[in-house]
């Protein structure tokens, strides 16, 4: 895979689905919240199976339901249909720091998960979005799922640690 840096870490955003147009646009995927903030980054690194390049992205815009990219190094649908299926990332520099409170999904995964009591319940193995909240799935001695709710279910969340302090009874 192409890097910027030597150890630079690359954080997936979302995926091209195929060509818009005939001058190169790409239909795209995005994963991120709004969809439209995967516009914010200007340099992509399309991946595709293994064989990745660096991008420079020119713009995104809503097309119907979906977005649309115009990306610098693509200029005709025949390169725009052959990244279908490539997969979007960016590097994780040139992610914003999360407002208090708020975390990345991916700083929270394998992060030990334990109740009040210091019972501990597993680590965080995923996440995955309700219509009203996010889950964790907590991998232990079996898997839970317990509401990512801060505040609620979630008393206290020690990134340095890599400790997550849940409101759960063991036995759910």
């Amino acid at each position: 895979m192409e890097a910027g840096q030597p150890g630079e870490e690359w954080v997936e955003l979302g995926h091209v689905l195929g060509a818009h147009g005939v001058r190169g646009d790409l239909r795209i995927h995005s994963s991120t919240r709004p969809t439209e903030a995967i516009g914010r980054y200007r340099r992509w690194l399309l991946d595709d199976n293994g064989s990745a390049r660096s991008v420079t992205v020119r713009g995104v815009r809503r097309q119907g339901k979906g977005l649309v990219a115009r990306i610098e190094e693509v200029t005709d649908r025949d390169e725009a249909e052959a990244l279908a299926g490539a997969t979007i990332r960016i590097s994780a520099a040139d992610l914003p720091p999360p407002a208090p409170g708020e975390y990345y999904w991916r700083d929270l995964i394998g992060c030990e998960v334990v109740n009040l009591d210091g019972e501990p319940l597993g680590d965080v193995a995923g996440l995955f979005e309700t219509g009203a909240n996010d889950v964790m799935v907590v991998q232990g001695e079996r898997e839970r799922l317990i509401p990512f709710t801060v505040g609620h279910a979630v008393r206290r969340v020690d990134l340095d640690a890599g400790r997550i302090e849940v409101d759960w009874d063991p036995a759910f």
